[in-house]
This record gives C-alpha cells, sequence and structure tokens, in this order.
C-alpha cells in the first residue's frame, strides 16, 4: 500500500549563482530567489495490489513524485506511508555505482532493500539471465550502454521480490523485444498482488496495464479514474494545447474548436444494417455525418480503431487517402463514408472518429465514440486476420 498525503514539493531559484551565496549572509538584505512548486498538494492512495499509472507531459511532476514515493527526496510538505519491501527503477543512473560491475550492484541493491546475502545468490541466476547482458555482468556498469544498463535494473528490481514496484519511464530505453519481456513480466508481478506505480508516455502500455491512473499537469493531479477515462483526457488536453486553448475542465472525450460538429456515427456491416458486431472478413462501411458552425476550407475526415486496451490497431483520414473535401460554408453538412475489409480478430474493440482541420487541428475529435466486437468461428491471435492459406503436401 502506498499513501501520499498532500505531498508538495518547492524549488529555490536563483538567476546567478552568486545570489544563492549572498542569500547566506547576514544583513543582505531580501532573496532575490523565486519558488518553483514542482508539487502541490497531492493525494493518491494506491491500494495493496493495485498497478496505479502516472500520465502527463514532461515537467508535469510525475520523476518528482516517484522519487519521494521511493524516499530518494523529501518532500517540502506532507508525508508518504507505504508498507512492504519497494523496488524502484527511476531515471537513467539512479541506484548503480558506475565503478562496481553488474553483479557487485545487483548485490549492493539487494542488500540495501534488506535482503540476505544467501537470498540474493540464490536469485542472482534469474536476475542474469533475464538481464541477458552476458560477461558484461562482472564488468563496471560506466562500461555498459544505456540498453544494457536499463536491461540490468529492471531485472534487479522485479527479482528481489518487491511488495511495492516504483518504474519511471526507463522501460523507452529498452528494444522492442526486451519491453515486450518487461510488460509480461509486470503482468506476472500483477497478477502476484505486487503494488505498482508506474509513470509511462505509452498510453497504449497504461491501458493494458494499469487498474486506475491519474493525470498530473503543472504539479497537480488534475484527473484520477479509469485508465481510458485518464487516457482520453490527457489526449484531449494535448490536443486543446495545441490549438493554445487549455481550458481547465476540457473534456475527457470529445473535443475541438468546434468548426463543426460530428452529429451521427454509424458502422455498418456487408448488408448495410448498422450494427455493433461484424464478422471477420466482412466489407465494412463506418458513416459520419457533420454539420459545419462556421466556414471552413478543405477539411479533413478520420477514424482510428483500438483495442478496448488501447492499443491503436488502424487509423486513416481523408488527407492520408488523398480525396480533398473542398470547402464548407455554415450550415453545410458533411456526410462520409469509409469502407474497408474487416480483417480484425476475435475481440472488442472501440471507433474514434473525428474531423478537423487542413492543418491538423481538432474541429471535433470524438474518442471511443462507438465499441463494436469482431466474430470469428477459427480461434487465431493477435489483432489482424490475414486470411491465411495453407498449402502442403508429403513427400515419399
Amino acid at each position: 500500500m502506498v499513501s501520499v498525503q498532500h505531498v508538495s514539493k518547492v524549488y529555490t531559484l536563483y538567476d546567478h549563482p552568486s545570489e544563492r551565496l549572498t542569500a547566506l549572509l547576514p544583513f543582505s538584505g531580501p532573496p532575490r530567489a523565486r519558488e518553483f512548486w514542482a508539487l502541490r498538494d497531492i493525494c493518491l492512495e494506491v491500494a495493496a495490489g493495485e498497478v496505479f499509472a502516472l500520465v502527463g507531459p514532461n515537467g508535469s511532476g510525475k520523476s518528482t513524485l516517484l522519487q519521494i514515493v521511493a524516499g530518494i527526496m523529501q518532500p517540502t510538505r506532507g508525508c508518504v506511508v507505504s508498507t512492504g519491501r519497494v523496488a524502484a527503477l527511476l531515471e537513467l543512473g539512479a541506484g548503480f555505482n558506475p565503478e562496481f560491475t553488474g553483479r557487485e550492484n545487483v548485490f549492493l541493491n539487494g542488500e540495501i532493500i534488506g535482503l540476505s546475502r544467501e537470498r540474493i545468490e540464490a536469485t542472482f541466476p534469474s536476475i542474469a539471465e533475464f538481464a541477458g547482458i552476458g560477461d558484461y555482468i562482472d564488468r563496471p556498469v560506466k562500461e555498459y550502454s544505456s540498453g544494457m544498463y536499463v536491461r540490468l535494473a529492471f531485472s534487479t528490481a522485479i527479482h528481489v521480490e518487491p511488495e511495492v514496484l516504483i518504474v519511471d519511464e526507463a522501460l523507452a530505453v529498452g528494444d522492442a523485444i526486451f519491453a515486450s519481456r518487461c510488460v509480461r513480466k509486470l503482468e506476472e508481478l500483477k497478477e502476484r498482488n505486487v503494488t505498482i506505480l508506474f509513470v509511462s508516455h505509452d498510453l497504449g502500455i497504461v491501458k493494458r496495464l494499469a487498474d486506475r491512473a491519474a493525470l498530473m499537469m503543472h504539479g497537480q493531479v488534475v484527473a484520477s479514474g479509469r485508465p481510458s477515462d485518464v487516457v482520453n483526457r490527457y489526449v484531449g488536453l494535448v490536443h486543446e494545447l495545441q490549438l493554445r486553448e487549455a481550458p481547465a475542465e476540457g473534456g475527457s472525450y470529445r473535443h475541438g474548436d468546434g468548426t463543426s460538429v460530428i452529429e451521427e456515427i454509424a458502422i455498418l456491416n456487408s448488408q448495410g444494417e448498422a450494427t455493433l458486431s461484424l464478422l471477420a472478413g466482412e466489407r465494412v462501411t463506418i458513416r459520419l455525418r457533420a454539420r459545419f458552425a462556421r466556414a471552413c476550407e478543405d477539411p479533413m475526415a478520420g477514424i482510428l480503431i483500438r483495442t478496448r486496451l488501447g492499443i491503436d490497431v488502424y487509423g486513416t483520414n481523408t488527407r492520408v487517402e488523398k480525396v480533398s473535401l473542398g470547402s464548407f460554408e455554415a450550415g453545410d453538412v458533411l456526410e462520409i463514408e469509409f469502407a474497408l475489409d474487416c480483417l480484425l480478430s476475435r475481440q472488442e474493440y472501440t471507433l474514434t472518429v473525428a474531423t478537423q482541420h487542413a492543418d491538423g487541428a481538432s474541429q471535433d475529435w470524438v474518442d471511443d465514440a462507438r465499441g463494436f466486437t469482431v466474430i470469428d468461428p477459427r480461434d487465431t491471435a493477435g489483432l489482424i486476420q490475414l486470411n491465411t492459406e495453407i498449402q502442403w503436401r508429403r513427400n515419399p
């Protein structure tokens, strides 16, 4: 369990290094310094066995909060209460002594969190195997590439049997194969009821792993709840910031400047019937109807299909397909159909739709506007249906 209770963190900033020294002298007058609040009154509760994600733009305070939770940094105000053995994988370079070998750093980290040397020795073969850095395990860490460092750091963190695991955006440094192994390992820890608090800019991973999530902006938590809701709120705020219109209470699921408004969304099967259940392989039509509130030149319309965990499967728009929509006046209605083959495997998906300006700014963006299911009698794996044909022969 992790309880963050009214945590704030302030830094004192000086324009020149000499001002820092002057501030220490008696009779120097009022200090010429500014206060920067990296965190302001953060309150979070992460239950035992829960996976909690933090999302938000760079500089929003996510990493600072993780460092405070891990005990590396002290808050200016408030406190953090956690129960159980805590293992942390924070920014690259934290936790390992560059002069020590990988093996020595594994033992050092294990002893710091309270494991006996005998227990570390028993676990070490698994750590080395998962890290997969070969003979470099006995070389100084300062000789490692960033990928090798992350492999060993992650392997150490997950194999010391933590009850609370804290992970910053360190996995972004690893290659795709290792990142996939890490995600599967985190899923195993989740099944073992390990409490996990992590930061990631991969929103698909957030939806896949997290039980709950929080969105941080300017050192504050501005939204929390289901991962899909928080991710949609984040995406909406990003688009609004791009338009330099970032109201404090922007919509979680729908955003745009209102030049056009999507009034109708329909998914049609091969018989032209509206449905939310599709057969794998059939021809499908996605129909949109949007009304323009203001005149617009060369708008775009687009669709995006995601899995129910938020992983993007396929997206396109009229610009990608080289279709020009011309100009519209206030009151005009756009009716547009996207016809495509349903080459998806059987599972649940969501449909996001949007109308946009020529520069990509949103007019009306509706996240997860419809949910639909793909039905297939075949028990295939993965996300797509590739219409596989098999030929074989027996040679005498």
